[in-house]
């Protein structure tokens, strides 16, 4: 027969064994964090910045580190809509661009700006906008190469402390307003005929 007093025993032993090896599994499965190729992990112990991890296996300190979302290293690309620019001589164009930015520091690019992609966004509007309003229509229509290579200065020198390198901004279009457009068309009609 069997001892209602051993078999409670041993029910406890094999809970208490279940409990143990589920919180041993658990200490496991957060001290372990496998970094995918091309991202970086922030790691925070106790809310301070602790170090930056690696592509591959990474071992952490279960429930002091936390590691906040990953940072793609890639080169990315973001293109802006238009931006409506006045020129020098107080036209409006509207200005589609397109910056090619990469991550090169992911400490940086987490604690030094809280949304870098909105960040580059307004530098470069501001910095079209400046570099647009001291030409001339005609040369903002000829010299992209010049406005490009302006534009990816000031935004890499800003965006540098962020820990991101501009390496190529491009000017999808310059549209001028409708009349000016008209007026070009039939001007290069009249030059052909």
């Amino acid at each position: 027969m069997l001892d209602p007093g051993a078999f409670i025993g041993q029910l406890f032993v094999i809970v208490l064994l279940a409990i143990l090896a589920i919180f041993v599994i658990v200490v496991l499965f957060r001290s372990i964090r496998i970094i995918p190729q091309a991202n970086a992990g922030v790691v925070e112990r106790l809310g301070k910045y602790h170090k930056t991890l690696m592509p591959g296996l990474n071992i952490l300190v279960p429930f002091i580190d936390r590691v906040r979302p990953l940072i793609d290293m890639r080169e990315q690309v973001v293109s802006f809509p238009p931006q409506p620019v006045i020129t020098e001589d107080n036209l409006v164009v509207n200005i589609d661009s397109v910056v090619y930015f990469q991550v090169t520091d992911p400490r940086a690019a987490t604690y030094e700006i809280a949304d870098f992609i909105q960040g580059i966004e307004q530098i470069t509007v501001t910095t079209l906008r400046n570099v647009i309003g001291g030409m001339s229509l005609e040369r903002t229509l000829t010299s992209r190469d010049d406005i490009n290579r302006q534009l990816r200065g000031v935004l890499d020198e800003a965006t540098g402390r962020w820990g991101i390198r501009v390496n190529r901004v491009e000017l999808k279009s310059i549209d001028p307003p409708a009349s000016i457009q008209q007026a070009m068309e039939t001007q290069m009609r009249a030059d052909r005929d």
